[in-house]
Parts: C-alpha cells; sequence; structure tokens
C-alpha cells in the first residue's frame, strides 16, 4: 500500500468512525426526549429514572429487588395476591422500625403501602413484590429524598422549605406540561418530601412526589395500571 493510499484509507476510517459516533449520540439524544422530564424550580432540569421492570434497585420480574440492610424485607417464597396479604408485608417490615402500615395501593406491576409513625404522619413508603412478598423501601423519592428513612438522610436533614400549597402548585404545572389531563391528589407529607395521588376524570391513575427542599417533582413511572386502593 503506498503512503497516499494510506492516507486516503485513514481519513476514510477516520470520517467512518465520526458519523457513528455523531449517529450514536443522535440515538441517545432521541431516546432522553422521550423520557418524562423532572421539573425541578422553573426549568426543566433532565429524564426522570428508574422503571419498574428492571433498574439498579431492584431484581428482574415484578416487585421491589432484594435490598439489603434497612432497606428491605426477603420474601417469604409465598405470593401476594390480596390487599390483606400486602399490609401484612408491609406491616413486617415497619416493625422493624418501629412503624405502622397505613395506606395500601394495588397495581398492575405490584403492591405499595405508606409506613406511618404512631401518630399517624407519614415516614416512608414501600413496595411489595407479587412474586415473593418481598418488601422494601420504595425506590425514587422514599429512597433517595428522604431525610430521615432514605439512602441520603444526613446529607438532606433540616431540609425543608416547600408547603403543600407549593408542592401542589408544581405537581399542576409539571402535569400540564407532561401529563395533559391530569390533575394532582392531597399532597401527603413524608421526611423531606409529599407524594400525592395523579388523577385523571377523578380516578386515580398514578403517583407522583415534590421535593420539600428543592421543589423538583419525580413522577412514579413504575407502578403501571391503578387497581385498588384501602386505607389504614
Amino acid at each position: 500500500m503506498t503512503g497516499g493510499t494510506r492516507r486516503q484509507w485513514l481519513i476514510a476510517a477516520l470520517a467512518a468512525a465520526v458519523v457513528a459516533l455523531v449517529g450514536s449520540v443522535a440515538a441517545v439524544a432521541a431516546g432522553v426526549a422521550r423520557e418524562p422530564a423532572v421539573l425541578s424550580g422553573n426549568g426543566v432540569t433532565g429524564p426522570g429514572t428508574w422503571s419498574y421492570g428492571g433498574g439498579p434497585m431492584m431484581g428482574g420480574g415484578r416487585g421491589p429487588g432484594m435490598m439489603g440492610g434497612g432497606y428491605g424485607l426477603a420474601g417469604d417464597g409465598q405470593p401476594v395476591t390480596t390487599m390483606a396479604a400486602a399490609r401484612q408485608r408491609a406491616q413486617a417490615f415497619g416493625d422493624r422500625m418501629g412503624l405502622r402500615a397505613g395506606e395500601v395501593m394495588q397495581f398492575s406491576n405490584g403492591f405499595y403501602a405508606e409506613l406511618l409513625t404512631s401518630d399517624g404522619r407519614g415516614a416512608t413508603e414501600v413496595l411489595i413484590s407479587s412474586n415473593s412478598g418481598a418488601a422494601g423501601i420504595e425506590y425514587g423519592p422514599a429512597m433517595m429524598w428522604n431525610t430521615r428513612y432514605g439512602m441520603h438522610a444526613a446529607a438532606f436533614a433540616g431540609s425543608g422549605q416547600v408547603s403543600a400549597a407549593d408542592a401542589t402548585r408544581l405537581a399542576r404545572q409539571w402535569l400540564d406540561r407532561q401529563r395533559p389531563g391530569m390533575t394532582a391528589g392531597e399532597p401527603e407529607a413524608f421526611p423531606g418530601y409529599y407524594t400525592m395521588h395523579t388523577l385523571q376524570d377523578g380516578k386515580i391513575v398514578g403517583m407522583m412526589s415534590v421535593n420539600a427542599g428543592t421543589g423538583a417533582i419525580w413522577y412514579h413511572t413504575w407502578h403501571g395500571r391503578f387497581v385498588a386502593m384501602t386505607g389504614e
């Protein structure tokens, strides 16, 4: 191969590599653009995270994965098919922290439950696997924003400047942009954030949370279709 031919070959290879790189970046950008955005303050700051079907805090299949330490309760191998069974598993986990199970919800991807303090205040939120009965702190806001029971409690201790009314307003603004036709229910306070039901035509369709320190929005994309709900 002559020197001129070698240079031409190298130039062609470099051009092909650049085209491939640009194509990859464009593909990633297109994927990000399809994800629900997270609204922080007055601006859109980036895509949402984690889906119920598989993510860094869970195993495959339906329901939360095995989280060690204080974040999870191993399954007993028994499928959970009723609200009563889901409440029992949530309470078994809550007993470890001196908390009691409150509202329980069933979705197509598994069960959700609140854990409350002895005086009825929101403490944290958990997911219960339909397959195995495993229970664990809900990934998303409960895991990342909770200033008492979350992974970064010490870092965020004392944060909280967004009122319940502010949280409702921010949630409404986000839904108007990202989920037109949906409305936000009453916010329930947890340490460091609020969680509320999302409604369409007056019926529950999902959930979302608002950070009490920053006003950031986290839509719960992992639950699937709403099935049923029961109180304490």
